[in-house]
């Protein structure tokens, strides 16, 4: 059995960093929110012609998130029966 050898390992170069081609474009993607405001992420990817994932990965970088109902979840709380919300003047 041959015996291997590690002291002398080959100098490995490291490359030039380059930045990686995006497919969805920041701009345009923002663009397309503007839009469509209520357009799901998959009706978005078909038009990007990419994965709902990747649409949910990129609004998520850009801080853009939004929600479908308008009301705030506080009014959307059921309330205990038998208390009145409704204030009373004395």
């Amino acid at each position: 059995m041959k015996r291997l050898n590690y002291s002398t390992k080959p100098q490995i170069e490291s490359k030039a960093s380059t930045t990686r081609q995006r497919k969805i474009d920041k701009s345009e993607l923002i663009k397309d929110v503007e839009q469509y405001p209520d357009a799901y992420q998959k009706e978005r990817a078909e038009r990007f012609g990419v994965c709902q994932k990747a649409i949910w990965q990129a609004l998520k970088k850009l801080g853009l998130t939004y929600k479908k109902n308008s009301t705030s979840s506080e009014s959307r709380r059921k309330r205990p029966a038998g208390i009145s919300t409704k204030k009373t003047t004395v």
